[in-house]
């Protein structure tokens, strides 16, 4: 859900008008918009690019999951890991148009951790790939642009760690 639904629905429930706040913070959510579209574009191009670089960094933090043995130590294994890094960037662009992170929740992290628990799949791993896909990303962006990314990243690595 958009910030702009959730907060109609909101004033809605409550049998109110928006207030100027809201209001306010509407506008400013409409000003990005343009802004928010060229990040999701980048990042949809950039898409391999990143996924290189933060399959590389992570693979240097943890580097007994590329040994034999590891959870991602065949070429099978390996690609479902990149296979879920380009997920959660489609998730994080989703949350990026919304303005919200509701749909980073709903669709990507209800019983994640039971997932990957069921799968052997180290948690710690996944948090820590999320970081690196969050480094990155924001590497290629500017500091302004960073400050409407950001969030959606350390949203999901402060899901995964609770």
């Amino acid at each position: 859900m958009s910030i702009i639904s959730q907060t109609i629905l909101e004033a809605d429930d409550q049998l109110r008008y928006l207030t100027i706040t809201e209001l306010y913070s509407i506008q400013d959510y409409l000003k990005t918009g343009a802004k928010r579209i060229d990040i999701i574009n980048k990042i949809k191009a950039k898409e391999k690019e990143i996924i290189r670089a933060a399959s590389k960094q992570l693979f240097q933090i943890h580097p007994d999951y590329i040994a034999p043995g590891g959870n991602a130590s065949g070429g099978k294994q390996r690609s479902l890991c990149l296979r879920d890094y380009g997920w959660y960037l489609r998730l994080i662009t989703y949350g990026i148009l919304a303005g919200d992170k509701g749909p980073i929740e709903k669709i990507g992290l209800v019983g994640v951790k039971e997932m990957y628990n069921s799968l052997n799949v180290p948690i710690i791993g996944m948090i820590d790939s999320i970081a690196c896909l969050k480094q990155s990303t924001v590497a290629l962006f500017s500091q302004e642009e960073n400050e409407i990314i950001e969030p959606y990243f350390d949203f999901i690595i402060r899901s995964m760690s609770i």
